[in-house]
């Protein structure tokens, strides 16, 4: 029994480090690629479409005017384009501070939520923003984020050119990344997200998840959709498969940066990422559910995706913990005892190389100190993944079963000036 149980750990933790390997390829392919066609699309592209920034912002007080500061800088024509700040029924000087910038800049706008329906999530101030705008394209971004000067021309070169593109995403990267060594494997996880899973997925399928920020879509589909599913933990990546329904595709276009602040404690890198592994499992179960309603069974290869990321591939790994922990004191008599150790390291290795070919991609990451850091990453930050899954997996059961309503975590920001060398590092 204990035989089966561990073939079946394996054939799954290695089904997903195989399908890592073939995104690892696609991002390897689109980052060699992606240069050109930016460029193409700079000589070609004479107009651009009028474009309404929406920045959602609950208790932002702390980070609000480096954002605003950042989106005057933008390199955009300033009759095509409209800020609009979402104050979500903030108790801090969040509003005030809105206001002050929208009097200031006409290309600003405040819009203050209200109770009841006001201070419930950020999909709720979306759509607050989206019925306040009027551009033909809607950009989002955090409270917390600095987007470089030519990101909304990037992204929205990325909505002229690519027709069949229902929305264009932008690169994040981290603006605190050497504030400790939390800030550090988050780095680190997310520039090997985004080469490995974003540019991957992309390059092979025309598929990338729509993130909660530095990303575009073509206010006509939002429309069509009736705006952000307000019940989804995870609106990003709900939206996304939607915008897959409709039969567009979404574009991983790593011109358009942004640079944003991460958790710089546990306790709140903790509640984001449990909000996120919650509303992904959300996602998994409404579309698994009501997959045969679904008119692009395309969406197959992204919902096996993240049901191997948030269940199957956990599952997987605590089943062969379980197995390695408990064969320490009792005889379990497996028969591939030996070859399950050298499955295990040869993992390790892969992992490895995986994560330092990803940081390789930008500049000033792949340093002998983020290689170390990577070899730490494995037995720590990503075992603690395990107990996140966890207790999300925990707390989203219990919400089903017993019909609770949906509670949202914002993210607590940290003051702090952005470093320059992280500037550099694009």
């Amino acid at each position: 029994m204990a035989d089966i149980f561990l073939y079946i750990s394996l054939f799954l933790i290695w089904f997903m480090l195989f399908y890592h390997m073939f995104l690892m390829q696609g991002g390897y392919l689109h980052m060699l690629h992606y240069k050109k066609t930016c460029e193409k699309w700079h000589r070609q592209t004479k107009d651009f479409p009028t474009v309404s920034v929406l920045i959602p912002a609950h208790n932002e007080e702390v980070v609000i005017e480096n954002t605003l500061n950042a989106m005057l800088r933008l390199n955009y024509p300033k009759n095509k384009l409209e800020i609009v700040v979402i104050n979500d029924n903030s108790s801090d000087a969040t509003g005030d501070i809105a206001d002050a910038y929208a009097l200031k800049y006409p290309v600003i706008k405040a819009v203050h939520t209200k109770p009841p329906n006001a201070g419930k999530g950020k999909s709720g101030a979306l759509n607050h923003g989206l019925a306040a705008s009027q551009g033909e394209v809607i950009v989002v971004y955090d409270a917390d984020n600095t987007p470089e000067p030519d990101a909304i021309k990037n992204l929205a070169l990325g909505i002229q050119n690519d027709k069949k593109a229902g929305a264009i995403v932008g690169k994040f990267r981290v603006t605190n990344a050497n504030q400790n060594l939390l800030t550090r494997l988050i780095n680190i996880e997310t520039i090997t997200f985004q080469w490995l899973a974003q540019a991957g997925r992309w390059f092979w399928f025309k598929m990338s998840t729509i993130p909660g920020t530095n990303f575009a879509i073509r206010r006509s589909i939002l429309e069509e959709l009736g705006g952000w599913d307000e019940k989804a933990l995870s609106e990003d990546t709900e939206l996304s498969f939607r915008v897959y329904n409709l039969g567009y595709h979404i574009r991983f276009f790593p011109a358009a940066i942004t640079w944003e602040q991460e958790p710089e404690t546990i306790r709140v890198w903790w509640k984001q990422r449990t909000r996120w592994a919650r509303g992904n499992e959300y996602v998994i179960l409404k579309y698994l559910l009501g997959f045969h309603r679904l008119k692009r069974k395309k969406i197959a290869i992204d919902l096996t995706y993240f049901l191997f990321t948030y269940l199957l591939f956990f599952a997987g790994v605590i089943i062969s913990h379980t197995i390695f922990v408990l064969n320490l004191f009792l005889d379990l008599k497996l028969s591939i005892g030996l070859v399950s150790y050298i499955l295990l390291i040869l993992g390790f290795l892969l992992f490895v190389t995986e994560v330092t070919l990803a940081l390789s991609f930008e500049r000033k990451q792949l340093t002998w100190k983020n290689f170390f850091v990577v070899l730490f990453m494995y037995f720590t930050y990503s075992q603690l993944w395990i107990l996140l899954v966890i207790y999300a997996t925990y707390l989203e059961t219990k919400r089903v079963l017993f019909r609770q309503e949906v509670t949202w975590y914002k993210t607590q920001r940290f003051k702090g000036k952005q470093p320059n060398e992280n500037r550099s590092a694009s």
